[in-house]
């Protein structure tokens, strides 16, 4: 019986695609192994947005080969670097063929393997699908592949295409069976969940949400992504949507740059007042709301004049979660081709950007003190510890030797502010 080892980089929609490979095996009647060294067949579900991770990806495909492991390379490094990727023991699997592990498998057994087979372009709905997860009470969702953007730095446009939204009511089961299976959490996820429906010049999202929302059951849905410039075009039917209770507030807006002139330069559609429109909308109607947000450093053109104008824009949009990314040149992009910003005038504005974030979370858990309320306990944390959320997407490590609460809604009092999380213990 062939033992089969998976490995997940990227997005959460990349490690969905990585729970439905592990569920077609499983169903095929192979197994998965959690042990490198036993494995027979190895499959990395790769991720190219930023080049240390592909490098990273990169270095252990040529560590594994030179152990004479087999390698099945998934993901969206196929499609892109197709042609650097022919090696002996090496076999692609494109970011379109995720439901054809199984098949692939077979031909690797029978020595007959093409890689053009599982290389083209197709629409593929990764939907109503076995799969397995590390985490039982959390289900994830994706609603669309590709984006209908041309930013100048990205990549990923290119390995995944343009959008193509899956069937509405595909989505709606596959989210009964999440509920039905005890999922308190669920995640809606793509590159951009505010395009839902746009290649057919529809913004369907808030249509899907409503109907999500009515399905019976005890979760809370979470939003993933979505651009400014689509959000704008569904805000007010989105704001009383985020109102309903069963929904986790939290918006994951990422803006990338807070200068006008370097947005227009990374081709992004929108500009800093549009995103300031959006997030005084939503804490206006809901104070409570989480935001998280994405900036890239030093992108090509990058002034001091226009950094501070990225360091203004987050200190007003005020995000309990940051991700920062220094811009790396990635080919095949229009961007690569620009002039680069000084490497360690980067670094010093990457440290100077965390410094702010740092403050912002110190600030924003003040309120936060000695707090008491309901959680849901979802993932289990390290040793005695528990990961909850409340309904306002707080992050609570919950200090517990209490196996039973995993799946359940406590109650929690909050004990010590750490800058990302709140350490909290149970109580009656």
């Amino acid at each position: 019986m062939l033992e089969i080892y998976f490995e997940s980089y990227g997005c959460t929609a990349n490690h969905n695609s990585t729970e439905i490979m592990k569920g077609l095996v499983k169903q095929a009647g192979l197994n998965i192994t959690s042990n490198l060294k036993l494995a027979d067949l190895i499959v990395i579900n790769s991720c190219i947005v930023k080049e240390p991770t592909e490098e990273k990806i990169r270095r252990k495909i040529t560590e594994l080969l030179k152990q004479g492991k087999k390698i099945i390379l998934a993901g969206c490094m196929p499609r892109i670097n197709y042609k650097k990727l022919q090696e002996s023991n090496l076999f692609l699997l494109g970011i379109n063929h995720a439901k054809d592990i199984v098949k692939l498998i077979q031909d690797i057994q029978e020595d007959n393997y093409d890689s053009q087979k599982y290389i083209d372009d197709k629409h593929e709905i990764k939907i109503n699908l076995p799969k397995i997860s590390k985490e039982k009470f959390i289900g994830i969702n994706q609603i669309s592949e590709g984006c209908l953007g041309s930013c100048s730095y990205c990549i990923v446009r290119l390995a995944k295409g343009k959008l193509f939204s899956y069937p509405q009511e595909k989505i709606i089961q596959s989210v009964k069976d999440d509920v039905a299976a005890g999922c308190r959490e669920i995640w809606i996820t793509s590159q951009d969940n505010a395009s839902y429906g746009n290649e057919d010049e529809e913004y369907s999202l808030p249509k899907l949400l409503k109907e999500i929302l009515e399905i019976k059951g005890n979760f809370f849905i979470r939003i993933g992504m979505m651009n400014p410039n689509n959000v704008l075009k569904i805000l007010p039917e989105l704001i009383e949507i985020y109102k309903h209770p069963k929904m986790f507030k939290f918006l994951h807006i990422p803006i990338q740059s807070g200068s006008n002139k370097i947005l227009k330069a990374m081709n992004r559609k929108y500009k800093r007042e549009d995103v300031l429109k959006i997030i005084k909308a939503f804490q206006k109607e809901i104070p409570n709301v989480t935001i998280s947000s994405d900036v890239i450093v030093g992108f090509p053109g990058e002034t001091e004049k226009d950094f501070q104008d990225t360091l203004d824009l987050v200190k007003k949009m005020n995000p309990e979660i940051l991700n920062r990314s220094n811009f790396y040149e990635r080919p095949g992009t229009p961007a690569a081709k620009l002039k680069k910003v000084n490497p360690e005038v980067v670094k010093k504005r990457a440290v100077e950007l965390s410094k702010l974030h740092l403050e912002i979370c110190n600030q924003n858990q003040q309120k936060w003190e000695n707090w008491e309320g309901k959680v849901i306990v979802s993932q289990k944390g390290f040793e005695n510890t528990y990961l909850a959320r409340n309904n306002e997407y707080k992050l609570f490590v919950v200090q517990s030797k209490d196996k039973s609460i995993l799946g359940k809604t406590i109650n929690v009092k909050v004990k010590r502010l750490m800058p990302h999380y709140l350490i909290s213990e149970v109580t009656k």
